[in-house]
């Protein structure tokens, strides 16, 4: 028999358990080291803590984080975990509702040379004539005699950089991104049973741009074939253990 170790070998880590619930009328399974394995944004080092946060969030609001209707992102290890959702999720939950009769977007603009404010359904505005003040949004309610509405500054919610530089994706599209903002406002309260708590990436703002991946998650849980060399020590430490 070969010289080992005269103890027992250290008992590989357990799998965390599965949680399974509905979501979108299919059966979701997921576990802490799934989330912490595949479901992390950001690179930052999730929490124990905030890893049943999130799938706590995932399984009480019926969300499916590998189609990305939830995301949990960190930057910094000491920084704290937001988690946000897709904007997908309102459309979907708004849609989905029997009293959901339709929604209208755009942005609020002010005419440069009289200052006046107008809005305009859609993203279009002409730069150097018109500048982009906010967004609006109307929700369409089933026996409701006026819209849900919905109205917001730019200024609120432009996302800024630690120097005050305006980040690269409201940048680059803020009609977009500022009507989103008023979109999500107006179907929260629209439909505040679905939508209560949730928020996108776009209204929480703060000093990082956060660019989220949107492509379904493929999580491989196929256990690895176990090492040979590795399961013949074992057993031998075992056996010294147990008879000298």
């Amino acid at each position: 028999m070969a010289t080992v170790t005269n103890r027992l070998a250290k008992p590989a880590a357990k799998p965390s358990q599965l949680v399974e619930y509905m979501a979108n009328g299919e059966m979701v399974k997921i576990s802490k080291d799934m989330i912490k394995k595949y479901l992390v944004n950001g690179g930052g080092a999730v929490t124990d803590e905030e890893v049943v946060m999130f799938l706590n969030l995932c399984r009480f609001q019926h969300l499916n984080p590998f189609i990305r209707e939830a995301y949990l992102i960190k930057y910094g290890d000491r920084q704290p975990a937001t988690m946000v959702v897709g904007k997908d999720v309102f459309v979907k939950r708004a849609k989905a509702s029997a009293d959901f009769e339709g929604m209208q977007a755009g942005v609020i603009v002010e005419d440069e040379e009289t200052g006046n404010l107008a809005e305009r359904e859609g993203t279009f505005y002409q730069k150097g004539v018109e500048k982009l003040v906010g967004g609006w949004a109307k929700v369409y309610i089933k026996g409701y005699k006026l819209p849900v509405y919905a109205s917001v500054s730019i200024d609120e919610y432009i996302g800024r950089k630690k120097d005050g530089e305006v980040n690269g994706q409201w940048a680059g599209k803020p009609a977009t991104m500022i009507r989103k903002v008023a979109l999500m406002q107006a179907l929260r309260e629209a439909f505040p049973e679905q939508n209560s708590g949730l928020y996108t990436a776009d209204e929480i703002g703060g000093d990082k741009e956060i660019a989220l991946d949107e492509a379904p998650v493929v999580v491989d849980e196929t256990p690895a074939a176990p090492d040979p060399e590795q399961a013949e020590a074992k057993s031998e430490s075992v056996a010294d253990a147990l008879f000298g």
